[in-house]
């Protein structure tokens, strides 16, 4: 089972529709595949026309047992199930920090669905907190999407300070362009900066589109109502690169 999170400490980068997007063309290959939704906004849920609520709120996600197995749904999708997100979601740090091993508890909670999954798609909210470092020590890479703003290139050099300060290994990080508009002269400047920059900067870019957006009217991932989009396009390609390097089973 490979467990794949798509994580930023920065807000508004596109990691929800990355995640819904991923976890639909890893279901499309044939994979028994999970997305996780992690946060207490539930827009994963909401893309997969998925009730947000877990049986025993956020003690599912702490404590070993079966209430998050109960907790999982099937979409509208074949080989593709959710565990949709939960209001409760907004404590889970303080619920992550209270239990025993508070860093390793994700890790522990997943592992009976090893047996049912080839893969997990975690979607994550943006912390920096307990429940990150559940999500570091549970997933084995974390798609980071950058986009061509100053402060996203900031939370991203803070994301790689916490790691090297925490002993997490970097290897694992998997960051990538998102959002960007090749007309703009900043944002094609952002893109070789960083190219330049980061040797684990993966060559997919996901360019600034309107059926990203569209997403939130249609409750659809894009290829489903878009496939020959540009978008579309460019999510295939970031999943056929993950296959490629190895960072998926």
């Amino acid at each position: 089972m490979s467990i794949l999170a798509v994580y930023s400490n920065k807000g508004g980068v596109g990691k929800t529709s990355t995640a819904v997007n991923i976890a639909y063309l890893a279901a499309a290959s044939g994979r028994n595949t999970l997305i996780m939704d992690l946060d207490s906004q539930g827009s994963s849920s909401y893309y997969f026309r998925t009730k947000s609520k877990l049986k025993k709120k956020t003690r599912g996600l702490t404590n070993s047992g079966k209430a998050i197995e109960k907790s999982i749904k099937s979409t509208d999708y074949d080989h593709l199930d959710i565990l949709p997100a939960d209001l409760s979601h907004r404590n889970l740090d303080l619920d992550f920090y209270d239990a025993k091993k508070s860093k390793s508890r994700l890790k522990k909670v997943l592992k009976p669905l090893n047996e049912e999954y080839d893969t997990i798609v975690i979607d994550c909210p943006p912390t920096l907190a307990v429940l990150a470092e559940n999500v570091f020590n549970a997933a084995d890479c974390m798609l980071v999407p950058l986009v061509p703003t100053t402060l996203s290139a900031r939370s991203f050099e803070q994301l790689l300070e916490f790691f090297d300060a925490n002993g997490y290994k970097r290897q694992m990080i998997l960051p990538f362009l998102s959002m960007l508009d090749g007309r703009k002269n900043m944002h094609k400047a952002f893109r070789d900066a960083l190219s330049d920059k980061y040797d684990a900067l993966l060559s997919t870019v996901i360019p600034h589109r309107s059926q990203v957006e569209q997403m939130g009217l249609e409750q659809k991932p894009i290829r489903v109502f878009a496939a020959r989009s540009a978008a579309a396009k460019a999510y295939k390609q970031l999943w056929q690169e993950l296959i490629r390097g190895g960072h998926v089973d």
